[in-house]
């Protein structure tokens, strides 16, 4: 289920994860130095992206450890112009809505919001559990 988006890596970080309290947060942290130390966001869509990011971020790992069992790697990967996302975790059932989409749900949101701010996303069978990612692109 890898795509294009795991072409043209030219720097990469991994960050193994607990799955413990804090784990989101830490996520997003971690997102956030490596989007500041890659990319100098400037302007308007530089620092639209980059909060397009983190939320994703957030997303992914919180359906991490609601539904995946437990996230044990996060993944950041640089490439032109774009940042490429992914966590891994110990379950093995597809990511898949739990039915239509309705805003005013208290939960629920996350793969909705990968389809609408990603450029793409995904997810793979890894070891013994999976790996879902996204990636974002971000102004140069």
């Amino acid at each position: 289920m890898e795509r294009a988006s795991e072409q043209q890596i030219s720097v990469s970080r991994r960050f193994p994860l607990d799955g413990g309290r804090g784990v989101v947060a830490r996520c997003r942290d971690l997102t956030r130095e490596a989007l500041d130390d890659w990319f100098p966001l400037s302007g308007t869509d530089g620092r639209v992206r980059a909060q397009d990011a983190l939320l994703l971020v957030s997303e992914v790992v919180t359906n991490a450890c609601t539904h995946g069992g437990s996230p044990y790697e996060l993944r950041i990967d640089r490439g032109p112009g774009r940042i490429r996302v992914q966590v891994s975790d110990t379950g093995t059932a597809r990511p898949r809505p739990r039915g239509p989409h309705h805003p005013a749900r208290a939960s629920g949101h996350g793969l909705y919001l990968l389809d609408r701010l990603s450029d793409e996303w995904g997810w793979a069978p890894q070891g013994t559990g999976k790996a879902v990612w996204f990636v974002v692109t971000v102004p140069e």
